[in-house]
């Protein structure tokens, strides 16, 4: 009777849905955009001029979050690529900035520095890389653990940075060496370049872009969005006198970096995507029974828009460009994979300040804080208040780290003194707040700036008193522009996913980066990653 009874009991199973069901299909690739320093107001400013197939493939066809933010400070690139695909801030993953001070070395870290491993390819000055500094995992991490590891997972940019943290501790990782015009990778990761690294550098792009002149797409007096292409607000090449097209690259190359002159210009979107056509064929990603990931940084725009700000003609070229290198990507994803069957999500490592100089010109309250002064002044108050010592041991990022070990020999009050200075420092022009780390510690902040402060906060790496300064202030010179702060044109940036399992549309709910990961947890069904804090997007999945 038992084996008719089986019999039974397995036909009830299927005919209820009870039986265990194959797991649903999964996108083959899932391809990760990070578009360094592009404003959300980017998709809409310069889209009369986008063509159907790039930008606006997310706009048209994809599910778009158009309030989409960082959810803490400083909004600097390294922070903003561990945040997107680790799921959470700097709080908990560690990349508190790209540079900051650690006290027991007495000095800055960089934070994809590691000095136990050396350069394969390349140089070795740009070769200490990978992500140990990243102390949680990442969603590409996360679909390796799913799978055994069978997933691959590569990360490609200019910014080593931009290509370390994205892959993870354990997928693969390629930069761009400025020296010999390589694209190389460390011994965290191999020991000799995979042989179709070593085949496209023996191509010699770099070298092909370099001989190129940079001119507008279209006549430069139809650029109405942006400023007239001279200006007093951008920085010049040397060796121009002006900041004005055209830019022959051939003479501008010995000047201006060499061979890292190319990320200065759209031709490092072009070189960032040939080498990321050449790893889906010589990895054969999406080509497998399981689903991989590329992770994708395009640099260029940063480098672009730090000197000649948002407003001017070279960053509306810069994005009309990539608007079109993007639509023959898609194109190429489309024929290689079919509609459908990849996933691909869009988002930035920041946004960008407008240019205070021309914020003054324009009436608008603005300035430039001149961190090196404020300095000498701090220690200088020191000294008066505290007597004879090296009590400030360094000032970076708006924070202050005080000498603790100073300060507990002399059996003097460490929250005392963080409060001393925090009330001091609010005395110069350009600080709005200014916070202690005792503050941080004790008190739960839920809203607007101290809470995006205390999500930037992490207890070992962070200073004693960290300021914020006036909308519209920035640490710098007179041209050019920066970012880092928490007011919304530095955290407002693109959230849109397109492909495998979207159903076109779009939200105003407010969403944050760290919403990125969980979300594609949930589509690729793994765990999120172990110190993910944010959350799925409903709007995106609730459909």
């Amino acid at each position: 009777m038992r084996p008719i009874f089986t019999v039974f009991l397995m036909s009830f199973m299927l005919a209820t849905g009870v039986m265990a069901q194959e797991s649903p299909k999964k996108p083959k690739l899932v391809v990760g955009i990070i578009v360094d320093q592009m404003r959300q107001e980017y998709f809409y400013r310069f889209a009369d001029r986008y063509v159907d197939h790039g930008f606006k493939r997310f706009l048209n066809q994809g599910f778009m979050m158009t309030n989409g933010h960082y959810n803490y400070i400083p909004t600097y690139t390294g922070p903003g690529h561990a945040s997107v695909y680790t799921g959470t801030t700097p709080a908990t993953h560690g990349v508190v900035a790209n540079n900051w001070f650690v006290r027991s070395l007495n000095r800055m870290i960089y934070c994809a520095e590691d000095s136990t491993v050396t350069n394969v390819g390349g140089s070795p000055e740009n070769g200490k890389i990978s992500p140990r500094n990243m102390l949680s995992t990442s969603i590409t991490d996360e679909l390796r653990l799913s799978t055994g590891k069978r997933s691959k997972a590569i990360g490609i940019a200019i910014k080593d940075r931009g290509a370390s943290l994205p892959a993870g501790h354990t997928g693969d990782a390629y930069w761009y060496d400025d020296v010999n015009g390589e694209w190389m990778t460390s011994t965290y990761y191999y020991e000799t370049l995979p042989q179709w690294v070593a085949d496209f550098n023996a191509k010699k792009r770099p070298d092909y872009y370099l001989k190129q002149t940079w001119t507008t797409l279209f006549p430069v007096e139809s650029y109405v969005n942006s400023l007239p292409d001279n200006n007093d607000f951008e920085g010049p090449f040397i060796g121009k006198n002006t900041p004005t097209f055209p830019y022959i690259l051939d003479s501008l190359k010995e000047n201006n970096g060499g061979y890292g002159l190319v990320a200065s210009t759209p031709f490092g979107n072009s070189l960032t995507l040939d080498f990321a056509y050449a790893a889906i064929e010589g990895e054969k990603l999406g080509q497998r029974e399981v689903t991989d990931f590329l992770a994708v940084s395009f640099s260029s725009p940063d480098y672009i828009g730090h000197r000649f700000g948002p407003s001017s003609v070279e960053v509306e070229d810069n994005y009309l460009r990539l608007d079109r290198e993007l639509a023959q990507f898609f194109d190429y994803l489309d024929k290689k994979f079919g509609k459908g069957e990849y996933l691909a999500f869009i988002s930035a490592d920041h946004a960008v300040a407008d240019v205070p100089a021309y914020m003054i010109s324009e009436n608008i309250p603005a300035g430039n804080f001149n961190s090196g002064m404020v300095l000498g002044q701090l220690k200088g108050f020191a000294l008066a208040m505290y007597g004879e010592g090296d009590w400030i041991m360094n000032f970076s990022n708006e924070q202050i780290f005080l000498n603790h070990e100073l300060i507990k020999s002399k059996k003097m009050n460490l929250e005392q003194m963080q409060r001393d200075l925090a009330e001091y420092v609010l005395r110069f022009r350009g600080v709005k707040e200014a916070y202690t780390a005792t503050d941080l510690r004790r008190q739960e902040f839920t809203q607007n700036r101290p809470h995006l402060l205390q999500m930037g906060y992490n207890h070992k790496a962070s200073g004693d008193v960290l300021l914020i300064l006036e909308p519209a202030w920035l640490v710098g010179g007179q041209r050019g522009t920066t970012h880092g702060s928490g007011f919304t044109y530095d955290t407002h940036v693109p959230i849109a996913f397109y492909g495998w399992g979207i159903k076109p549309g779009k939200s105003a709910a407010y969403t944050t980066v760290t919403d990125i990961a969980p979300t594609l947890a949930q589509l690729l069904q793994i765990r999120m990653p172990n110190g993910a804090t944010g959350q799925p997007i409903k709007e995106l999945l609730d459909r």
